[in-house]
């Protein structure tokens, strides 16, 4: 009865300090998307793929979105000619490299700061070196699903028009897509559909040319959406943090925790096993604070919002399996290799 009553405590202490946050980075990032068009940052974003990388994972700070919602945007970019680093940048680095994320985890961590700079670099780090690698793939048929390859093989990316054209041809020449629009580029003239469930949520609040009335009512829909989603995933990862705490033998957290390398090892796979919203994984990982080393914290909070396993459905819409592999597997091995020299020579 004891361990009951100390988990389900846990349980709400978790709720109570998380909730906020996830209320607040649902209404922050849905709000921005009224007042930014990232049609704009399409122009603007650097040619060279180091710096377009880096670019792109700092992209976060105008669309504070977790890694529930850093898919769409990312296939939204990606459909509009952005270039692969910086999208790739983005979609690594966003559910960190945001205002709301870096609040939440220096509320948890305020008592050790170095661990809210350090997540913050070495995601900036990570997204940035594996944007910079995908660069060098120039053709991206082998990397994408069919229907995205095809969509960008027959309609490539256009240049800028001129000022003068009216909004009825800027939003024909636009390359956000809709759900269940059709394409005409495939063989023989026919068309090509992108399925209603790739596109869903694609449509850009942000557009100039949605009257505010319909720009609300997508707002209010992104909101509730997200918070339902999100606040069950959190509820769910609560319940697992607490779980652990009070069930687990607590010579095994000592002997897992205590190791450098085992510590670390554990932690990323916490991460993908549980697979918490990146607005509150921070007190999720603060729970484990007094039986894991930092570093290994550190990797639970630079791998958790990168890799998510239930969004890998979402990833699978853009990407074919082996690349979503490829994206995983070097984000584990880069936490592994920067959290490990932090445990053995830093903290």
């Amino acid at each position: 009865m004891n361990q009951l009553n100390n988990g389900f405590t846990l349980f709400l202490s978790l709720l109570v300090e998380a909730i906020p946050f996830l209320l607040l980075g649902v209404l922050f990032s849905s709000l921005l998307l009224l007042f930014v068009d990232e049609r704009k940052l399409v122009t603007i974003m650097p040619k060279n793929p180091l710096l377009g990388a880096f670019a792109g994972s700092l992209i976060g700070f105008l669309f504070p979105v977790c890694e529930c919602g850093n898919v769409p945007v990312a296939r939204r970019f990606l459909m509009q000619g952005v270039p692969t680093p910086v999208a790739i940048g983005f979609l690594l680095a966003a559910p960190t490299v945001n205002p709301i994320v870096i609040w939440a985890t220096w509320t948890a961590f305020r008592d050790q700061p170095e661990i809210v700079v350090l997540r913050v670099v070495f995601s900036l780090l990570i997204a940035t070196i594996i944007g910079f690698v995908f660069s060098f793939q120039k053709d991206l048929s082998p990397i994408l699903q069919p229907a995205i390859a095809r969509y960008l093989k027959f309609n490539p990316p256009r240049k800028p028009e001129p000022k003068r054209r009216t909004n009825r041809s800027q939003a024909a020449s636009s390359g956000l897509l809709q759900s269940g629009t059709y394409f005409l580029g495939g063989k023989a003239g026919s068309s090509i559909r992108i399925d209603n469930n790739l596109m869903e949520g694609t449509e850009a609040i942000s557009s100039p040319n949605k009257p505010l009335k319909d720009k609300l009512r997508l707002l209010l829909d992104n909101v509730v959406q997200e918070l339902r989603e999100l606040g069950a995933v959190m509820v769910i990862g609560s319940a697992i943090a607490a779980a652990i705490q009070v069930l687990a033998p607590r010579d095994l957290i000592l002997s897992l925790g205590a190791g450098p390398v085992s510590s670390i090892t554990t932690m990323l796979i916490l991460a993908a096993v549980v697979s918490i919203c990146s607005t509150v994984d921070s007190f999720f990982a603060l729970s484990f604070a007094s039986t894991f080393t930092s570093a290994s914290l550190l990797a639970f909070l630079v791998y958790g919002p990168m890799i998510d396993i239930k969004g890998v459905g979402l990833m699978l819409t853009i990407f074919k399996p082996r690349t979503v592999f490829y994206l995983f597997g070097l984000a584990g091995l880069l936490t592994f290799l920067l959290t490990l020299f932090i445990n053995l020579y830093v903290i």
